[in-house]
């Protein structure tokens, strides 16, 4: 099959990767060039609402599918018109804006922190009182790694939070301060020929708002647990008409899971997938998306991975590690940006002295 695929981070240099194996070629729609893809299909160098450029992108595929949230809603939709479009349009708008999100998962019965619409300072002001210190105001848009957020503990910090993001293009929403246990994530996958598939859950662990660590499968997790976050997913994709990897991020709050938010794409705490299960979450969203049926979600091992954010160290340090995998995503190095990964997969009966010469590794570099 020929698949398009909108963006051409390392999400997508994954997806494609994962892809030729199967004999499926890849065409590329973004509107810059990365040595991260590069050689791994066609690109069409494009701006997404280019309707000349969607047409030429869309000739002779089979299915569309992106890599992150903020594609342009009307270019898919006039893509859909020439080509079956996975996650589906709903999906894609429903999760990428934030207070829709918080509805549709109060709709499905799900947990999540309390939250208010804001559009104004004196709106701030009220909601505040309403949901009490600390809050967190979001913009309800192209929020990610932490980016768009302002924690207000204070009266005194509405002004200053309003000042920071009250112009974002979107609108705002304040979310009360969740004290929880952990953070978890669940990654699963629905065919576009209605079969699912669910990995464990993952633990997480962030630095400045980026995901620094995954953690699969997440260390006590009860069976009542995990049935209750694939619940969850599967009213999500049932209700979405879903097809492809689709990734919620929840609270460990006591016995209980809240919905944090959820990402209509093969994710970043999912990587781990490559080297630690039968099948990893890329060639999945590949089967599902092209209506193949799924592969199997069975772990190989404990794996832990490790995210390098603005550097890479060397690779002869890392691959004398036992069980450690090195993935380069040959991006040019910068703070705060991430530029590949680490996963250690090892057995479940192994002890976790590579994780942790992998950690150490890390702090020195």
């Amino acid at each position: 099959m020929k698949i398009g695929v909108l963006g051409i981070g390392q999400l997508g240099m994954m997806v494609a990767l994962a892809a030729h194996p199967m004999g499926h070629r890849i065409r590329f729609l973004a509107p810059t060039e990365a040595e991260s893809t590069s050689g791994l299909g066609e690109l069409v160098l494009a701006e997404y609402d280019d309707v000349d450029a969607l047409r030429r992108f869309a000739d002779g595929l089979d299915v569309v599918t992106y890599e992150f949230e903020n594609v342009d809603l009307e270019a898919l939709k006039k893509l859909s018109s020439k080509v079956p479009v996975h996650p589906s349009i709903e999906a894609l708008s429903t999760s990428r804006d934030r207070l829709l999100e918080k509805n549709f998962f109060r709709e499905l019965g799900a947990k999540t922190p309390q939250y208010r619409e804001v559009n104004s300072l004196d709106e701030l002001n009220h909601a505040v009182k309403e949901l009490g210190y600390p809050t967190v105001l979001k913009t309800r848009r192209f929020g990610y790694d932490g980016k768009g957020q302002s924690v207000i503990r204070l009266p005194e910090d509405c002004a200053k939070a309003w000042k920071s993001t009250g112009d974002a293009d979107g609108g705002l929403i304040l979310e009360e301060f969740v004290s929880f246990e952990r953070e978890l994530s669940l990654i699963s996958v629905r065919s576009s020929t209605g079969e699912t598939a669910t990995y464990p859950l993952i633990e997480n662990h962030h630095v400045n708002g980026i995901l620094a660590k995954s953690i699969a499968p997440a260390p006590d997790v009860s069976e009542k647990l995990q049935n209750a976050a694939q619940h969850i997913a599967e009213q999500t994709m049932n209700r979405l008409d879903y097809a492809g990897v689709l990734t919620i991020e929840f609270f460990h709050v006591g016995d209980e899971l809240w919905v944090n938010e959820m990402a209509p794409r093969v994710h970043n705490s999912g990587h781990w997938t490559i080297e630690g299960a039968v099948t990893s979450q890329f060639e999945n969203h590949i089967r599902a998306v092209c209506g193949l049926p799924l592969g199997s979600t069975q772990l190989l091992g404990h794996s832990t991975m490790f995210n390098l954010v603005g550097k890479i160290p060397k690779a002869r340090k890392v691959l004398e590690v036992p069980g450690a995998h090195l993935h380069n995503y040959s991006k040019a190095p910068r703070p705060g940006r991430k530029i590949g990964h680490i996963t250690v997969t090892q057995k479940m009966d192994e002890d976790s002295r590579s994780c942790q010469r992998v950690s150490k590794l890390l702090e020195r570099d």
